[in-house]
């Protein structure tokens, strides 16, 4: 299906999962993929070169199907051990940042030879949080800390970042609006770009999930996350039937904005950019032109 997909596109396409390991493992050893392990257990070991080797494996496998985007590592902080969503389900390496960016910085380097574009998430940090954002809304503004920013800007400077995702986390301490940090200027155009000086792609994280889907409905949130900056929009359609947005409705919506001005036309042509500098740092070549 990857090879048809491919053969049909003008541009190559990002054909993208989930495969952080542990937990969020959509390959698994009963279907005759390797075994992972999860962040959690990387940390506790707190051995790179077998970070490395698991990343390694990982991409290895991602590659030989046809995939070249892999929406990891996590580089949420361990910040509430009762965090039901990253900390509970071992996608964090640690409580303290600086193994954070340790082994998030050896799992870049083994996707690195098999032109597999790794994405940091969930920006700008959910390690604090109680609640799970596929479910609903979860505010962290009473207990993130700043040092859950210290991955994003540690490996930053390291030019290694490809691509980052967000949270749809609220946070009080950095958009008194309160609007999720997926739909917000000032996390995302304001922190990530203009004070971390990240110039990459972003990719939103799923607009379906609860927190985005039940609070604004697809064309509002749509329109609020292109214009805070994210370049990349996600919909896994993992939702009831009669909800499903088609590709084509997306675009016509999305098109119906800009020319109407509710998008910056602007903003379209940068993330456009940001996509295929990636897309050639991948190594995916433009054979119809």
């Amino acid at each position: 299906m990857i090879e048809e997909l491919q053969k049909e596109a003008d541009i190559p396409l990002f054909i993208a999962i989930d495969e952080e390991g542990g937990y969020v493992n959509r390959l698994k050893p009963k279907y005759g993929f390797p075994k992972t392990v999860s962040a959690a257990y990387l940390g506790a070991m707190d051995d790179l070169d077998s970070t490395k080797f698991y990343s390694a494996q990982t991409a290895q496998t991602l590659s030989s199907l046809g995939f070249n985007v892999n929406y990891a590592p996590s580089v949420d902080v361990a910040i509430n051990p009762s965090n039901p969503v990253i900390v509970k389900n071992e996608r964090s390496y640690s409580k303290d940042p600086k193994m954070v960016v340790r082994h998030a910085a050896a799992y870049i380097e083994g996707h690195k030879p098999f032109n597999v574009a790794t994405v940091l998430k969930h920006f700008p940090g959910h390690g604090s949080s109680q609640v799970d954002t596929h479910l609903g809304v979860a505010d962290v503004s009473n207990s993130w800390q700043k040092k859950e920013l210290e991955p994003y800007i540690a490996l930053i400077k390291t030019g290694s970042v490809q691509a980052i995702m967000t949270a749809h986390i609220i946070n009080q301490n950095l958009d008194e609006d309160l609007f999720p940090a997926t739909l917000s200027k000032r996390i995302i155009t304001g922190l990530l770009r203009k004070e971390l000086g990240y110039e990459g792609v972003i990719f939103s994280d799923d607009m379906h999930m609860a927190a985005i889907i039940k609070n604004y409905g697809f064309k509002e949130a749509v329109v609020l996350a292109i214009n805070a900056g994210v370049d990349c929009l996600i919909f896994s359609n993992n939702i009831s039937p009669d909800e499903i947005i088609s590709a084509e409705a997306l675009h016509h919506h999305i098109k119906t904005q800009v020319l109407m001005g509710t998008i910056d036309a602007n903003s379209i042509t940068q993330s456009y950019r940001r996509l295929i500098k990636l897309k050639s740092a991948l190594g995916l070549n433009y054979l119809k032109y």
